[in-house]
């Protein structure tokens, strides 16, 4: 696969270990969702690290002391749904104030193109760090369209986040959208006919839901 500058794919041994575990068909619905959670939170340490700061006072039980926080008000996330959902948690479990907004996106089965069938933002997104969620970076198609309709509302500082890839995926989105910062927990091997990743998890959606 062509390397992108704009591509940063984790290699870490907490997250092969739950990605092994997120594979497994034994499962369940409950571990499912803890687990997306979980590898949520070290994807997002790893793409927040360079978040806007502002800096405040602070007083310990010794002194006054000049201390960084967040900005106030300058990140959303951006769940695409529905697989997305199961991706919020992990984000607010580090940072409870982000703005959460939804797009609504479906894989047509045999084009395999992404069609909108909803969308709600948050006020002033145009002005915030917007986060991209979708566990699950297949064909690209959705991801580059939830993030162009994105650009379309004024959005300039974007990022994707997903747990599991396929290389062509990256290469859709990264080229695409080389302006957008890409952070991937897992490379897996490609798309099989039906455009599903190989060997990936199955279905996030249905299986975060417990709908099949």
């Amino acid at each position: 696969m062509k390397k992108f500058d704009n591509v940063t794919i984790l290699d870490h041994p907490l997250i092969r270990h739950k990605i092994a575990i997120l594979r497994s068909v034994e499962t369940c619905t409950k571990d499912f969702r803890e687990l997306v959670e979980e590898i949520t939170m070290l994807l997002t340490y790893e793409a927040f690290k360079d978040l806007p700061t502002q800096e405040v006072e602070v007083t310990t039980p010794l002194v006054k002391c000049k201390q960084q926080v967040v900005a106030e008000n300058s990140v959303a996330v951006v769940p695409v749904l529905r697989a997305g959902l199961g991706m919020v948690s992990g984000v607010h479990k580090l940072f409870p104030t982000a703005k959460v907004g939804h797009i609504g996106m479906y894989r047509d089965e045999k084009t395999l193109k992404p069609q909108e069938y909803y969308c709600k933002l948050p006020d002033s997104i145009e002005k915030k760090r917007t986060i991209v969620l979708d566990p699950m970076l297949a064909t690209g198609g959705s991801a580059c369209a939830a993030i162009e309709l994105l650009k379309n509302r004024g959005c300039k500082d974007i990022r994707q986040m997903s747990i599991i890839a396929a290389p062509e995926g990256i290469q859709k989105l990264a080229a695409t959208h080389p302006d957008v910062k890409i952070f991937v927990a897992v490379l897996d091997e490609k798309l099989n006919e039906n455009g599903y990743i190989l060997p990936g998890l199955g279905d996030a959606g249905d299986r975060l839901f417990g709908t099949k």
